[in-house]
């Protein structure tokens, strides 16, 4: 039986102190620069401190025009790798693995900080986005390889590359928006193509010693449309090849069978066809101990936390006690601000259905 408190072995042989993982979290508390902020930084050392052996930041974009929300941190430009370098040494300080997590909006992207009209793999969304030119995705593939640069440079332990919920690459990867008709629409490979040239540009510019991750939506789910299962499973296949180090799967809920094959379990399916050596990391309605687990027995290597996470940053520390019992929802902004979020983090939680109470 897989045991939490385990160190995880990436496939590049580096290790992390446990199956814990910080999940990457919207928190809005960069500057407008995406410079990181002293907010963020205490918000991410109170995880570290509370024993998470692995910590992922916030989407970082990797340019301007992927930009996704006003205050988000950036991996774009050089300026940023200061403060992501003060990071790298506070969590490995506090015996923590870091992570930047990298991403691009594509037509998710906010009209009012991406300083342009957003692209997509094919015209629409709300803010009317373009198809992407070849120069535009030629830029992108640059931008992820360079951000990844910048991570390193800032002495972080690797990145994962935002490719769920909607965002570009999901827009890429979609069945149903993506409408495009040369090499980077149409079939699955071509579908797939920004995505594998991505982490291909990526993992020939860092050391292999660098930690180099992807997460995927498995299926539809939320913002991430057209998904299909065996689609994302001949992905994971192809991702492999090309040399990354972990795969995580945003499940929304881990204890649900999957919508296409309802008698069987994602991490199951997944698990079969991926080599031994290649960490599954898992998210979705981990709470206490017991789910984590359940979903580490369900095949997941690692287990990631989002909404347990925001509520209780010792929580490895505190799952030692078998009897203890996990801060749930809902809880009051008072709350939110003792646990170590800042008044923006906690006002975009207020679009969160039953995440706050400001009655009690």
């Amino acid at each position: 039986m897989k045991n939490l408190f385990d160190p995880i072995r990436f496939r590049n042989g580096i290790f992390a102190p446990n199956r814990i993982a910080l999940a990457a979290l919207t928190n809005s508390q960069s500057h407008a620069d995406g410079s990181l902020s002293e907010d963020e930084l205490h918000w991410l050392n109170l995880r570290t401190e509370g024993g998470f052996g692995i910590m992922t930041t916030c989407a970082a974009h990797v340019s301007t025009l992927g930009q996704g929300w006003p205050g988000a941190l950036g991996v774009n430009a050089d300026h940023q790798i200061s403060g992501l370098t003060r990071l790298s040494n506070d969590t490995h300080q506090r015996g923590g693995l870091l992570l930047a997590q990298i991403f691009h909006g594509g037509l998710r992207a906010d009209k009012t900080v991406c300083g342009g009209r957003p692209i997509s793999s094919s015209d629409g969304g709300p803010d009317g986005a373009r198809a992407a030119s070849e120069q535009d995705l030629h830029d992108v593939i640059e931008d992820f390889a360079r951000a990844a640069e910048r991570a390193y440079a800032a002495k972080m332990d690797g990145i994962e590359i935002h490719g769920a919920h909607g965002y570009l690459f999901t827009q890429f990867l979609s069945t149903t928006e993506n409408r495009r008709t040369d090499q980077w629409g149409g079939s699955f490979e071509n579908r797939a193509r920004l995505l594998r040239r991505v982490v291909q540009a990526v993992r020939s510019r860092v050391p292999d010693s660098f930690v180099v991750g992807v997460r995927i939506s498995p299926e539809d789910g939320g913002n991430a449309r057209g998904i299909d299962l065996d689609e994302s499973l001949q992905l994971a296949r192809w991702l492999t090849d090309d040399g990354i180090d972990f795969l995580h799967l945003s499940l929304w809920d881990s204890f649900k069978m999957t919508a296409k094959r309802p008698a069987e379990h994602a991490l199951d399916l997944f698990r079969r066809i991926v080599p031994a050596d290649l960490p599954l990391f898992a998210a979705g309605q981990i709470w206490d101990r017991n789910d984590a687990q359940k979903v580490l027995d369900l095949g997941a290597d690692v287990v990631a936390l989002g909404r347990s996470g925001i509520l209780n940053p010792d929580w490895p520390k505190k799952i030692v006690d078998a009897s203890w019992e996990p801060k749930r929802l809902p809880v009051t902004p008072k709350y939110l601000s003792e646990v170590g979020l800042a008044p923006v983090f906690i006002n975009r939680l207020r679009i969160r259905p039953g995440f706050l109470d400001e009655s009690i």
